[in-house]
């Protein structure tokens, strides 16, 4: 038979451990929670950006299977692949 005074040390401390992980993971979704319309509002104009050049990526291809070989429009600057 186990030594109850020991696994109650154990429990304890696991629960502990578990305490902390929880409010490191409540900070964590307090700082989410503040940062996320800001993220939305990045991505909405990533989008944007990227809707833009393909319009002018099409225009460029339409105008470049015209007869009258018109200017071919300049192709955005390209951008850094963005970690999750």
């Amino acid at each position: 038979m186990k030594d109850i005074h020991e696994v109650l040390r154990r429990k304890q401390a696991k629960f502990a451990q578990l305490t902390k992980q929880i409010e490191a993971l409540q900070q964590a979704a307090e700082k989410l929670r503040e940062v996320a319309p800001l993220l939305a509002e990045s991505e909405e104009e990533e989008s944007t950006v990227l809707a833009e050049a393909e319009d002018g990526n099409s225009m460029a291809a339409r105008a470049g299977s015209s007869p009258s070989g018109g200017a071919t429009a300049p192709k955005p600057a390209s951008r850094a692949p963005r970690w999750p």
